[in-house]
């Protein structure tokens, strides 16, 4: 790889000064690299891109997934937080191993599936992509949500819940596994349905097949502006008296690149330690 594109988030401590540092050290080995600070449009990036570079945390490599998921670039995450699931390189690590591996080619990629979520009315359709999650859940109101989840069309089951996480074989050791969802590998294809904080003793998590189709409705709808469906902790589009949510798998997919021979199972071990 030859051309790189930089995101820094400038939250993150230290990211900025990073940034920069990669930045002039691919230049003079050679590379052509452009620095955006902050989120980025896909309009902004340079045609001839071969890889983006993200410095900040999980929450920046997920946004930049999806903001540029028409370009169907490869990614790679340097960590500025704290945990890092999904990002690769920690900051303080040495830089300069990871440039050779970029520069050479030394890597492997890693494809991730992601969902894709539309929020249903008569009169619209609004649609979302996430990487990690989509979530139904209350805006503004301490309130529990009564609602109905389908699949493929036909009744599943009933909830008095706090919300509904359908999570990505990535999102698996995110929100899902707060919620006390299972850890799924990244390299499994299916959408992992889990309830929040639910008024029954019976409800747990559900796999289901990646080629499901799942819609969420409101049960006793109260007239109140006070429900979304949030994609990634991020986006959030209202739902409304009538409306449905509406999740399936997304056409597209995020790539990863993957510099370390470390097994899934060992990096959840290390990070679980840290916490």
């Amino acid at each position: 790889m030859k051309h790189f594109y930089l995101i820094a988030n400038p939250s993150k401590p230290g990211a900025l000064d990073a940034a920069e540092k990669i930045e002039k050290e691919l230049i003079r080995r050679g590379a052509y690299c452009t620095h955006n600070r902050g989120y980025t449009r896909a309009d902004q990036v340079p045609s001839d891109t071969e890889c983006v570079i993200t410095l900040g945390g999980d929450g920046t490599l997920i946004q930049a997934s999806r903001d540029l998921i028409s370009l169907d670039l490869p990614m790679m995450g340097i960590n500025m937080g704290h945990l890092g699931y999904l990002t690769q390189v920690s900051r303080e690590e040495a830089l300069d191993p990871v440039l050779d591996a970029l520069l050479t080619d030394s890597f492997t990629l890693e494809k991730r599936m992601m969902l894709e979520g539309s929020v249903v009315g008569a009169e619209k359709k609004v649609k979302g992509i996430a990487l990690n999650e989509i979530v139904l859940t209350r805006q503004d109101v301490l309130q529990v949500l009564h609602f109905q989840v389908y699949v493929n069309g036909v009744f599943f089951n009933e909830y008095m819940a706090d919300g509904i996480i359908a999570a990505t074989p990535t999102g698996s050791t995110a929100y899902n596994l707060s919620a006390g969802g299972p850890i799924v590998a990244p390299g499994a294809e299916l959408m992992l349905l889990t309830p929040i904080c639910s008024h029954s003793l019976n409800a747990r998590s559900i796999v289901l097949s990646p080629e499901d189709r799942v819609s969420i409705r409101l049960v006793n709808w109260t007239g109140r502006k006070s429900y979304s469906a949030v994609f990634d902790g991020d986006q959030a589009f209202p739902l409304h008296c009538g409306e449905r949510l509406e999740i399936c798998r997304a056409p597209q997919y995020t790539t990863l690149i993957q510099l370390k021979n470390v097994s899934f199972l060992e990096n959840i071990r290390q990070k679980m330690d840290r916490i």
